[in-house]
């Protein structure tokens, strides 16, 4: 009898595995039947995902645009500069060092500029002495734009007739500050009290960023007209690419054997630098932006998950009953979940790509989209849909079949 009753035994039965195409299936039977909730929700990760995009293209394509213009200026420009006395006094270039400086063999060219303290700018006598726009006067050698990759905008540079007589270069901001908008023999400017007329006005000039604020003179008419001592502040100097670190670590104690350490060397990457670091901290504060957005698109995303489960409490009940176990509900939900989160992100990396591009294209910039900020935006959207969904897929889990199906 015993081995009748062992025979007729019924076997045990194992939940059918479900296979990754029906995890898909049933985790979008949500996102279907309430596309609207589905979209408001992937709307609020997109925004985020954008948000970030955006902020590290545009930043990434605008060093690209900066990198790429003075690659075509060359980096190959040192700048030599007065710098300060062991008295914290501002300390005073010789008046040999360009002529010594030329004699370092590497060097190509050297070009001097002078800041002229006393010679305020203005564009008549009648403008108030204070109000100088925070212009500054340079006696500047005539080889200057050739050395530092400067360009005119209008008018002409000064040669060895104009460099003697009361005639002035603008820079780009001191032409706006001044309203002067073209070179011509009827524009003048005050320079230290006395009448010049502009005979050009500059285009930015990235590698000498100082010269877009300045007023420009020859080095002789400086001397006789505005008490110039003759002692240049600013030498730029471009040298072979492959000794540029060589003469930098002598260009100190050729300028002023006497005293090297009243002298500044920089170059133009180390602007550069400076300029990534600005722009570096300015990032990281909209890609925090970007992250509490982020962050409340994930709160959106569990919020709609809760309701689901709610809302679905019938449907749970009637998988249970049909044989689905804990397991298959909780990865449906969150399933559920990461598609929700999934199509958001790749919403934001598309519109982040956009804004990226159209803004980059408008601005006349190479577009740059790191690659890595595309995949950590995914990764992000994923990590948080997993995050959101899965209190509501365990909920939903351990809802038991006769309770689910008792919910009206």
């Amino acid at each position: 009898m015993a081995a009748v009753i062992e025979h007729t035994r019924l076997p045990k039965l194992t939940p059918a595995r479900m296979k990754p195409g029906d995890v898909l299936r049933v985790g979008a039977v949500g996102l279907r039947t309430r596309p609207l909730r589905a979209f408001l929700s992937a709307l609020g990760i997109a925004i985020g995902i954008a948000a970030m995009i955006g902020v590290v293209g545009i930043s990434s394509s605008s060093g690209a645009e900066l990198d790429r213009t003075l690659s075509a200026l060359g980096t190959n420009l040192l700048t030599v500069s007065s710098g300060h006395t062991l008295m914290g006094e501002q300390a005073k270039m010789p008046v040999e060092a360009e002529a010594m400086i030329e004699r370092i063999g590497p060097v190509q060219a050297v070009s001097a500029a002078a800041k002229v303290g006393d010679a305020k700018v203005y564009r008549s006598e009648e403008v108030p002495k204070a109000q100088t726009n925070g212009l500054s006067t340079y006696a500047a050698r005539l080889d200057l734009p050739a050395t530092v990759g400067a360009t005119l905008r209008s008018g002409t540079w000064l040669n060895a007739a104009t460099e003697r007589y009361p005639a002035a270069v603008l820079g780009s901001s001191a032409a706006q500050r001044l309203g002067v908008g073209a070179a011509g023999p009827d524009t003048q400017v005050v320079v230290g009290g006395k009448r010049f007329t502009v005979v050009g006005i500059l285009d930015p000039v990235p590698l000498a960023e100082e010269l877009d604020s300045a007023v420009l003179v020859g080095w002789p008419v400086a001397a006789a007209e505005l008490d110039f001592d003759g002692y240049p502040t600013t030498l730029y100097t471009r040298t072979e690419e492959a000794s540029l670190e060589t003469v930098r670590s002598v260009l100190a104690g050729t300028a002023n054997p006497e005293a090297p350490n009243e002298i500044d060397v920089s170059r133009p990457s180390d602007a550069l630098a400076a300029k990534q670091a600005t722009s570096q901290a300015f990032t990281g504060l909209l890609l925090g932006v970007g992250a509490v957005a982020l962050l409340v698109g994930g709160v959106g995303v569990a919020n709609t998950m809760v309701i689901s489960v709610l809302e679905r409490r019938s449907e749970i009940g009637l998988r249970r009953s049909l044989g689905a176990t804990r397991g298959q509900i909780r990865t449906q939900f969150l399933a559920e979940s990461l598609l929700l989160s999934a199509l958001g992100g790749a919403g934001g990396v598309l519109i982040g790509t956009g804004v990226t591009m159209g803004y980059a294209l408008y601005q006349g910039w190479p577009a740059v989209i790191p690659g890595w900020a595309t995949a950590g935006g995914l990764a992000a959207t994923l990590a948080i849909g997993a995050v959101a969904g899965l209190y509501p897929a365990v909920r939903a889990s351990r809802l038991s079949p006769t309770e689910a199906l008792a919910t009206p």
